[in-house]
């Protein structure tokens, strides 16, 4: 019995010492050093990698432009046109009185008054045949003419107050307006273009205005803002004293042709002075008439602005 247990106790003692070593090395990790714990100690590269980059995505850098990394603009400013006066023109108006001899109403039957002569540079022409609602009889005529001489046009239409010819009822700035109207589709027929209507303000030989200057007024009102309202600019034809006897004091402020009646050229071009003021707008044409022609030249400064006035055939 002895010799057994002689044999089994250096076995027992090396089986504990064996369990004895293993615990104590499954237990180290678990209890660092309480250095290593502090919170000031600093990472090591192993916990905390630097970053690389990507070798497919580019690093970005600060964007420094050089000289020679901004552009040139390759857009080139067309110098504008200088404005060019080319001094005063010449040339004319036309229109029922220039038909030929018998056309029209009774009242106003055409005369066959010769065209403006080689020296027009442009011409006026009249849309209606003395009172209003009441078209040119050769409108469309007068219109090829001036197109084969390849003319600068515009227009222009008497005004009147109410006639026989007017919509019955029909008064005030509605009567000015539905004349415009009536004269627009008159130009348009006749394929007329024109950048300005001229407003005729005057006295219509039977067809005269009535004495109240308050209500003529309005009518005239009217025509201009139909004109407007269609896209066309106006201004207005008369003297001063035609003016006022028709409309009294109305200021319309637009561009003026003014009348020298039987005259000379250089007395139409004094009317261009601020003493020939109509309704306070600026002068733009005179008139004169020379050899049973209306004779016309654009006032000083007017020329600048051709298209303004003018569409040129």
């Amino acid at each position: 019995m002895r010799r057994a247990r002689r044999t089994v106790a250096p076995t027992l003692l090396a089986v504990l010492g064996l369990v004895v070593l293993v615990t104590a090395g499954c237990e180290a990790p678990l209890a660092p050093d309480s250095k290593k714990a502090d919170a000031t100690a600093t990472p090591s590269t192993s916990v905390a990698p630097t970053p690389t980059a990507n070798a497919s995505e580019p690093t970005p850098t600060a964007a420094t432009p050089s000289a020679s990394t901004v552009p040139t603009p390759s857009i080139e400013v067309p110098a504008l046109p200088t404005p060019r006066d080319v001094g005063s023109l010449l040339g004319g108006d036309i229109s029922w009185p220039q038909c030929p001899k018998g056309m029209g109403i009774p009242e106003k039957r055409s005369e066959g008054l010769p065209l403006p002569d080689p020296s027009a540079r442009f011409v006026v022409i009249g849309l209606t045949n003395g009172p209003g609602f009441v078209a040119n009889p050769c409108l469309a005529s007068q219109v090829a003419w001036a197109k084969s001489h390849h003319l600068l046009v515009a227009a222009y239409s008497v005004i009147s107050g109410p006639t026989r010819f007017s919509p019955s009822g029909v008064t005030g700035e509605e009567l000015g307006r539905r004349q415009a109207q009536f004269n627009i589709a008159s130009l348009k027929k006749a394929g007329l273009q024109t950048p300005i209507v001229w407003l005729d303000v005057e006295s219509v030989p039977h067809f005269d205005w009535g004495a109240d200057k308050q209500a003529n007024a309005a009518v005239v009102r009217g025509a201009a803002q139909g004109y407007t309202d269609a896209g066309y600019a106006v201004g207005v034809y008369s003297t001063p004293y035609l003016y006022e006897s028709v409309v009294g004091d109305l200021a319309l402020r637009v561009p003026e042709w003014r009348a020298a009646g039987q005259t000379s050229r250089a007395e139409a071009l004094r009317r261009c002075r601020r003493d020939w003021v109509i309704q306070g707008g600026a002068g733009v044409l005179g008139q004169w008439v020379e050899d049973q022609r209306d004779r016309n030249v654009t006032c000083p400064g007017a020329s600048v602005q051709l298209p303004r006035w003018f569409h040129q055939y």
